[in-house]
């Protein structure tokens, strides 16, 4: 962790950002506890899964106490998840589709909850990947504001395996200015300084931190 957190720092200043700029987002998601603790124990309070029912069953009991640990959901959300997203997390980054959209709303809204929200782009257009398409993206973040009376912050985004992820980057980067978002989720173990470059305001590292799944 601390390793990965030098690294951001490095890349922020190579980038000329503000040093701590760029939040880290520990991907605690297939990791139990045990695995987990001894990272929060070194300091860091940004977590990531990827499942609902993953993250209710551990993250009550590693949250006790500890009211300034921020969980982001990063992988898909089921609309019938919904209620329990809600509960549980203080970021959900996998906005994708309207039925999503208002079951958000209600749920907010129901539990007087303030969450924050990211829209979920599939900036390769790649079929098996969740993510609303680039050239709907913009027009997306307008409805979920104005029809759904979401407050969208900001876009993420997960590159083509095994391509340069700096075009897609950049075009997120774009998507954002466009859509009048500020924070942009770009980023993981394999690329995540070359997502601080292109302007993420956050990375989502995983294995580079717990080690490989």
């Amino acid at each position: 962790m601390a390793e990965v957190s030098a690294k951001i720092r490095q890349a922020e200043a190579e980038a000329e950002r503000p040093a701590g700029s760029v939040t880290l987002v520990a991907v605690s998601k297939t990791f139990d506890a045990e695995a987990i603790r001894p990272v929060i124990e070194a300091g860091q309070r940004v977590f990531g899964e990827n499942r609902v029912q993953e993250a209710t069953a551990k993250w009550p009991e590693l949250r006790a106490g500890r009211p300034d640990i921020e969980l982001h959901l990063i992988g898909p959300l089921q609309s019938n998840k919904a209620k329990e997203a809600v509960a549980l997390f203080d970021v959900i980054e996998t906005v994708d589709r309207d039925k999503i959209a208002a079951e958000l709303a209600k749920e907010i809204a129901r539990q007087g909850k303030a969450l924050r929200l990211y829209v979920q782009v599939n900036i390769g257009s790649e079929p098996q990947k969740a993510g609303i398409a680039p050239k709907e993206a913009v027009a997306f973040v307008a409805r979920c504001r104005d029809e759904h009376g979401l407050d969208i912050e900001g876009l993420m985004c997960i590159p083509p395996l095994d391509e340069n992820p700096g075009p897609y980057f950049a075009l997120l980067e774009k998507l954002a200015r466009e859509a009048g978002v500020e924070k942009l989720s770009m980023g993981m173990s394999a690329d995540y300084e070359t997502a601080v470059a292109f302007g993420a305001t956050s990375v989502r590292v995983g294995s580079a931190i717990f080690g490989h799944r």
